[in-house]
This record gives C-alpha cells, sequence and structure tokens, in this order.
C-alpha cells in the first residue's frame, strides 16, 4: 500500500502574492482577490469563479481550512469561516454572500434579546516555576497524608471484621465497619469544604498558588466521594444540597460530573439535567480559575453533552438541547427552547415523554431503599471478602496466612500469580455470561414507548441495564475489530442484521441507554464516543425507545444520536454534530456543526482508497486486518493481565506489617500503585511506537500503518484523570512524548496521539478537552500535528482536531470544536461548532492583576497574578 504525508499547500510566503481587492466594486474586488488565494492553495494557474470548491477543484475541508487562514491573513478581505465555504461553494458565491461583511464579528449565537456581560479578556499570566514545583510538594503531601489517614482507619476494620466468628459474624462486623467508613469518606469531603473554603463566591485566583491549592483539596475530596455512585439518586442532590448547592425539590440529575463551587450552582423545582452535562461552576482560563454562577430555574431541561459556562442561566421553563452550549454571561429566557453550541432560540421540544405522578415519598422511598442496598448488602460483601482475602488466604507455597510472609519469598510471587490470573481472567469470563443474561432479562420490564414513573422498580432495572451494558472494558477490548460486531449484535442485543464487515465498524468508545433497542445500517462504520439516546426523561418519567441508524453511514467522533433522528441512508456526520429532531430525513449528505449545516457527504480525496473497500481485495484485507486484530485483543489481554499482576504483588508486599509500619506500607501501596501505574502505560506505549514518533499519514483502513496506530488507541487512560490540575500531569504526559511547555496547567485534556502533539508554555487546558490528531472518514485514515502555543487556552469539552495550530495566547471557548487545519492567530478568541473567529484581540493586564493574593478565603478579594507576558487587552463582552 502506499503512503503518502498529508496533503496541503506548500508553505506560504511571508505576504501573498495576490493583488488587493478592487475598491471600485467591492464584491468584485473580493471575487477576484478570493480566486487568486484559491489558485495558489491547490496549487493551479487560475480558478474559475463558478468552479465547485470539491467537486471540480478536488478539494477538501484541510484545503480549504488552509484557504480561510490565508484570506484572515489579509486585512482588507472579509474573514471566511469554514461554515461560509460549505455553504457558498464557489468563488462567486462566497464572495456575494461575505463580500460586504465587516472584518470584526461578535460573538455567534448572541441575540439583542439576550446580551452578554461577561467581564473583558485577561492576559495570560506568566507562571511562576517556584509557586508550581512548591504546589506540586504540597499537593503530594496531601495525598501521602490522606492514603495514609485512609489506611490507618481500613487496616484495622478489615482485621477486625476478619476476627469475626462464623459468616454470621464477619457479616455483621462488615456491615457495622463498611457503614461507618462509608458514611466517613462522604462526611469528610462535605467538611472539608466547609472548613477550607466556606462558601463559594465568584472570582478569580491563579493556578498553583495557595488558594488553588485549598480549591484542589475539596475538587478531589469532592469528585472521589462515594456518593456519586448515587447519580440519578435523590441521594447524590442531598449531597450537593449539603455542599452549599440551592436545589429545590424533585430535581434529576443524571450526570456524574460533579460540580465543584456548589454554592454558586442554584436549580430549581422540576429541572432535569441529563447525562454528561457540565455545570462546574468554575473554569480555568489564561492561568487563573474562574468561579461563578450558574442558575436554572424551575422546571428546566438540559440535554445530554452540554456545557452551562459560568455566569449562565435558564429561565423558569426553558430547554436546553442536546450537543449544546451557553457562553460565559448567556441567559436563556423562560419558556424558551435553545440549542447549539453557542445555543440559539429553536422550536424543537426535547422533553418527549408525557408525566405520570411521581411524588415526594417515592423519591424518598427510592434513596432509602439505595442507600440500604449500599450498607446492607453491596459495603459488607466488598469489604468481608477484601478482608478475608488479605488475612486469611493460604499461601501456596506453605501453610502460613499472607501477613507474616516475608516480602523477598518465592511464594510471594506464585500467590500473586494465581490470583491475578485467576481475578482477571475469571472477571473476563464471567462479566460476558453475567452481561449476557441479566440485562436481558431486565429489559423484559419495560415497554418502549410507554412513560414509567421515576424512582421506581422499573427505573431501577433500566439503571442497572444501563450501568452493566455500559461497562467499557469489553467495547475497550473489542473495539476497532470485527469482533466488536459479534460482541454487541449477541452479546447486548445491538440490531445491526444483515452486517457488513468492514474490520472498523465500531470504534472503542460507545455507550448507550438500552442496547436491544439500538439499531445501526449495514454498512454504517462509527468512530469513537458514540452515545445513543434511547431513554427519554421528564420531572417525573421516563420511557425508552428505539435508535436508529440507517445503512451506509459514518459518524465521526463524540455524537450524542437521539431517538428520532432526522438522517436516513448513506450521511456523514461529523465529529460533535448536532443529530437534528426536527425538517425532512436527510438521506445523501453530510452534517457539520451544532445546530447542523449539509455539507458533501464526501469528497475526492476522501475516495481515492475505496477500490480497497470490495471484491477480491477486500476479502484479503479485511481478513489480514482480522488476523491483525486477533494478535491485538491477544496483547492487550496481556498487558491488562500484567498491570493486575503488578498491582497484586504490591498489594500482598505491604500487607505484610504491623502497626506505624503497616499504615506507612499501606498507605505506599495507593502511591506506588498510581505510580506504577503511570509510568508502566507509559512504558508500554513507547515500546509499542518504538520510542520514535508518530509522522503524518493518509492511508487506507486497511493499510498495516493504521492497524498499528489503532493498537495504540488500547492502551489505558483512564488513571491520568487521577494527575488532574498537579504537576504530575505533565511528566505522565512528557513519558508519553508529549512536547510539553513549562507550568502547563491541565485540568482533564485528552490528547489521543501524544506523540503528534505539542503544547506550549502556560497553556491552560480545562476538563473534558482533546487535541485529536487523527480523522477517519470512511475508509481513509488521516493524521498530522497540532500545535498550542504558549499561554492558550482550550475550554471545557472543546476539541482541537489535526493540522491544527494556535498561537500565543489564543483561546478555544467551551464546547468548541476547531476543525482540521486551521491557523488561529495570536491572541485570538475563537468558538462555536464549527469554531470561527469571535475577534482578534491583544490581552492587557487585568487591575486585579496588580493586587497581592490574600492568604484568606476564597471569598476575598480578586488576588495577584504574576506579570503578564502576551501584550494587551481590549475589553470585549465574550462567550468564552
Amino acid at each position: 500500500m502506499v503512503r503518502e504525508t498529508v496533503d496541503g499547500p506548500p508553505g506560504e510566503p511571508p505576504e501573498s502574492t495576490t493583488p488587493p481587492a478592487d475598491d471600485g466594486d467591492s464584491t468584485a474586488g473580493v471575487e477576484r482577490a478570493f480566486a487568486a488565494l484559491l489558485a495558489e492553495v491547490v496549487r493551479t494557474e487560475r480558478v474559475a469563479v463558478d468552479s465547485h470548491f470539491f467537486a471540480d477543484l478536488g478539494a477538501d475541508s484541510l484545503v480549504m481550512a488552509h484557504f480561510c487562514a490565508r484570506v484572515r491573513k489579509r486585512p482588507d478581505l472579509p474573514p471566511v469561516s469554514m461554515k461560509d465555504v460549505y455553504q457558498h461553494s464557489t468563488v462567486r458565491g462566497l464572495a456575494i454572500a461575505v463580500g460586504g461583511a465587516a472584518p470584526a464579528r461578535t460573538a455567534p449565537g448572541v441575540t439583542e434579546s439576550t446580551p452578554t456581560a461577561a467581564p473583558p479578556e485577561e492576559a495570560p499570566l506568566a507562571g511562576s516555576t517556584l509557586r508550581y514545583v512548591l504546589c506540586g510538594a504540597a499537593q503530594l503531601l496531601f495525598f501521602l497524608g490522606y492514603s495514609g489517614l485512609v489506611a490507618f482507619a481500613t487496616t484495622g476494620g478489615y482485621r477486625w471484621v476478619a476476627d469475626g466468628s462464623g459468616a454470621s459474624g464477619v457479616y455483621g462486623r462488615a456491615v457495622v465497619f463498611g457503614g461507618a467508613e462509608f458514611l466517613g469518606l462522604c462526611a469528610f469531603p462535605v467538611l472539608a469544604k466547609w472548613l477550607l473554603i466556606g462558601r463559594w463566591t465568584a472570582r478569580a485566583f491563579p493556578v498553583w498558588g495557595l488558594t488553588y491549592l485549598r480549591f484542589w483539596i475539596v475538587k478531589v475530596l469532592v469528585h472521589a466521594n462515594p456518593v456519586v455512585l448515587f447519580v440519578g439518586s435523590p441521594v447524590y442532590v442531598l449531597y450537593l444540597r449539603a455542599l452549599g448547592a440551592k436545589i429545590g425539590r424533585h430535581v434529576t440529575i443524571l450526570s456524574r460530573t460533579v460540580p465543584v463551587c456548589t454554592d454558586l450552582l442554584t436549580i430549581g423545582a422540576g429541572t432535569v439535567i441529563r447525562k454528561d452535562a457540565f455545570l462546574l461552576c468554575y473554569r480555568a482560563h489564561a492561568g487563573r480559575i474562574q468561579t461563578g454562577p450558574v442558575t436554572l430555574g424551575r422546571d428546566v431541561f438540559v440535554g445530554e453533552r452540554t456545557v452551562l459556562d459560568i455566569d449562565s442561566s435558564m429561565g423558569d421553563g426553558a430547554q436546553l438541547g442536546h450537543t449544546s452550549a451557553l457562553p460565559r454571561g448567556t441567559t436563556v429566557p423562560g419558556g424558551q427552547r435553545w440549542h447549539g453550541s453557542p445555543a440559539q432560540p429553536t422550536e424543537v421540544d426535547y422533553v418527549r415523554v408525557p408525566p405520570v405522578r411521581c411524588g415526594t415519598w417515592r423519591r424518598a422511598a427510592f434513596g432509602v431503599v439505595g442507600l440500604a442496598k449500599a450498607l446492607l448488602i453491596g459495603v459488607p460483601l466488598v469489604v468481608a471478602g477484601t478482608a478475608l482475602l488479605l488475612t486469611r488466604l493460604p499461601v501456596l507455597g506453605g501453610p502460613d496466612d499472607l501477613a507474616p510472609r516475608s516480602v523477598t519469598a518465592g511464594a510471594l510471587l506464585l500467590d500473586a500469580l494465581v490470583l491475578s490470573l485467576v481475578g482477571f481472567f475469571g472477571f473476563v469470563v464471567v462479566g460476558l455470561a453475567v452481561l449476557g443474561t441479566v440485562p436481558r432479562l431486565l429489559h423484559r420490564l419495560l415497554v418502549p414507548g410507554t412513560a414509567y414513573p421515576l424512582y421506581g422498580f422499573r427505573y431501577s432495572a433500566h439503571r442497572t441495564v444501563a450501568r452493566m451494558t455500559n461497562l467499557k472494558f469489553f467495547v475497550w477490548l473489542f473495539g476497532d475489530s470485527s469482533a466488536i460486531v459479534s460482541y454487541l449484535q449477541r452479546g447486548l442485543g445491538y440490531r445491526l442484521s444483515p452486517v457488513e464487515q468492514t474490520g472498523s465498524n465500531f470504534g472503542i468508545g460507545l455507550q448507550h441507554d438500552s442496547p436491544y433497542l439500538s439499531t445501526v445500517g449495514t454498512g454504517t462504520m462509527v468512530a469513537d464516543g458514540l452515545s445513543l439516546l434511547n431513554a427519554e426523561v421528564s420531572r417525573t418519567s421516563f420511557s425508552v425507545s428505539r435508535t436508529t441508524i440507517g445503512n451506509h453511514n459514518f459518524l465521526g467522533n463524540y455524537i450524542a444520536y437521539p431517538a428520532r433522528g432526522r438522517t436516513g441512508e448513506n450521511c456523514l456526520l461529523a465529529t460533535k454534530v448536532m443529530v437534528p429532531l426536527d425538517g425532512e430525513v436527510r438521506t445523501g449528505v453530510g452534517l457539520l456543526g451544532s445546530p447542523c449545516f449539509e455539507i458533501p457527504r464526501s469528497v475526492e480525496r476522501d475516495s481515492r482508497f475505496d477500490h480497497l473497500r470490495s471484491g477480491d481485495e477486500l476479502h484479503r484485507r479485511l481478513a489480514a486486518k482480522n488476523r491483525y486484530n486477533l494478535r491485538t485483543i491477544g496483547l492487550v489481554l496481556l498487558i491488562r493481565w500484567v498491570h493486575v499482576f503488578g498491582l497484586t504483588l504490591l498489594s500482598l508486599a505491604t500487607a505484610n506489617g504491623d502497626g506505624g509500619a503497616g499504615i506507612a506500607l499501606d498507605a505506599g501501596f495507593l502511591a506506588g500503585s498510581l505510580g506504577f501505574t503511570a509510568v508502566y502505560y507509559a512504558l508500554v506505549e513507547r515500546c509499542m511506537t518504538r520510542f520514535r514518533p508518530l509522522q503524518p499519514q493518509v492511508c487506507s483502513i486497511y493499510d498495516p500503518y493504521f492497524w498499528h496506530h489503532e493498537r495504540l488507541w488500547k492502551v489505558p487512560d483512564t488513571h491520568f484523570n487521577a494527575f488532574n490540575g498537579t504537576p504530575f500531569k505533565n511528566l505522565v504526559w512528557r513519558l508519553h512524548g508529549v512536547r510539553l511547555g513549562r507550568r502547563v496547567f491541565d485540568d482533564g485534556c485528552h490528547p489521543s496521539e501524544r506523540t503528534l502533539t505539542t503544547i506550549g508554555d502556560d497553556c491552560t487546558l480545562n476538563t473534558g478537552s482533546r487535541i485529536q490528531c487523527h480523522s477517519q472518514e470512511d475508509g481513509t485514515f488521516k493524521s498530522d500535528r497540532s500545535t498550542l502555543g504558549a499561554g492558550c487556552t482550550l475550554g471545557v469539552g472543546a476539541l482541537v482536531h489535526y493540522g491544527v495550530t494556535l498561537g500565543d495566547g489564543a483561546t478555544l471557548a467551551a464546547d468548541s470544536f476547531l476543525m482540521k487545519g486551521e491557523d488561529v492567530p495570536p491572541h485570538a478568541l475563537w468558538a462555536g461548532n464549527p469554531a470561527t473567529a469571535v475577534r482578534d484581540h491583544r490581552p492587557r493586564r487585568s487591575p486585579a492583576d496588580t493586587a497581592t493574593e490574600p492568604p484568606g478565603s476564597v471569598a476575598g478579594p480578586a488576588p495577584s497574578p504574576r506579570s503578564p507576558h502576551h501584550g494587551t487587552t481590549v475589553a470585549e463582552p465574550t462567550p468564552g
């Protein structure tokens, strides 16, 4: 197979050689300038003004992104976005559409009735290496101290439980100790929040300072609280109230993203918040943490995969659709329905299930029963099993117990080997058996289209089905291979027949509300991050219904596909697209953006490998890919088992101590297991790449290079979250090959191709943001480098595609999608899906930057950042 580097225009000259636009006839002058610039980009002598960019000139989105970047560098030309290019796909049409536009643009999605009131952008703070190091040291000390406290309570408790007389004695002690430890772990974060913070107020403070350290401690404890397991239950609402949130009656929260600055969160009675919604009440921006209120009125609906930035609000009865975002300072008036990123008014009703009776007593009973199941069944079983395993399991090499054995004994290695083999592969076998039976039985209790009350037996059955069948391990194991089709169809109950095997039908990230009501058509290919929304939820009721994706579609990354989605056959759904719920059924087109608009289904450059997707050549290459993927499955099972073996060995080794030494060993196990996991998986990934960086590629999915690249995605990465907001996250990224600057603040960013990613000094990366240096469109795979300059900010949930450059000090707003090939100027603010320039700005120092950081409460005055290093700022409202 012939591989090539990513196609695109040659290196740009410092100044364009095209003539300036003619002032005599504005549209004609713009037309001539556009034609000349496009001819340079596509490397042709001239371009006819009526030639279609994609059908006639053979351009693709990457080429046109370079064209847009060249246009933006011409101050005499109006700016052009990729949305403009798709909607007006000839030079003449584009010139007519934007010829009279002013170069400066206002924030998209903001109407006269909903003005923003956000403060001006601030310059990125110049980092302090000393403060960065001291903060990291303090975070490490807190982690070790907290680990020691947990170890002290847990070690003695396990021994006391194991000393119980008979099964009933062990169970009784497990209930007492397990309940006490569970309640202690739940209460400690609440107590720490009120002692360290008091009440959260709207303010800003620099990262790596003393105020930030207190903020980070509370954030970690709040997120680690076991009450998070009760998301979707009234118990979780009570927990948020204990943390200071102002939440009304009969509120349903299904999102597992826990708010941090809870005193700034207000939710009116009867509000529903769906899965994967971000209401953090803080954001990281330009080296600062900014806190601000998020206010939701009564009977509000917030859809899935949404972002509500600080200082945003929704009036009574308002709705925010799926895959949408409210920028900072945005208000949705009461009774209105908005969707999109940034959100704008719509007529679509997102509450599609009728209400039924669901009172306070039902909610209270559901919460009490859930707590009882946890305290009387779940927690005691875990505590008793762990206690007996650690204190009474015979050593295979002799009659003694585990505790008194020497760490160097060969029997210890044999114990760890046997325990890890039985535990890991037993989990694989038993897990597959359970997933194939129990959820199927529970699903029979639910009739599609029937409205059931929340917090009843059927609601509990629905939640159990969703939790069990969304187990990530098996999708991760079988994804990106032909085996995923059998797992989804035979194991979970997806409706996929007749199957047209491609070897990459589904990626390694997939979730649903009910697999038994999920249909994916023949020949459809799905990238990572698809969420099938089979459930509808109102303030009192829920129902399940079938979600169907048509034949011969291609779905990009991170798409939420609702039931009744208006797409049919042969569609391309781009990354982060908002699937339409109104209008005619779209067929034979591509959809991009939120709200979505039509683009070409495919272009000539993406069909260059189509000859490999049919006939004998397909059968030969698919067979080869299947053999390679089978070896990959075996390899990743081995990799995961070795990790389990290492943790088991470490656990047994640290169980050999009494008193203070034993507590120290137990505390060391938590820190040692986290360090071992980080270093082990970094070494695994680097060995897979032979310690060489990846190179940009354009190839078929039936090229062996792509199979190797898929294997890299199998390296686990969930442990990265434990390092969020600490300097140690940067050390982990460097181990994986990311070219990383100094003092980067990473609150939960995920770069998919580490060695193709470059991040400059003092960048600020928010939770849920992604840097994805690849794309797959049907049978074509592309990858390229992406670079963030010094002082850049990625907002919450923002996604940067491949081949992208962000200049120094640039900002990508929350939930934005920066398309492939874009070149963001220094100090620019881009927002939207797809992202476009809101303005170019030169930051200035905020007046607050001249103050000094107070040692007192977070509720005090604004702290003192370091001197900026990126110029001056213009005071304008911003959505990001």
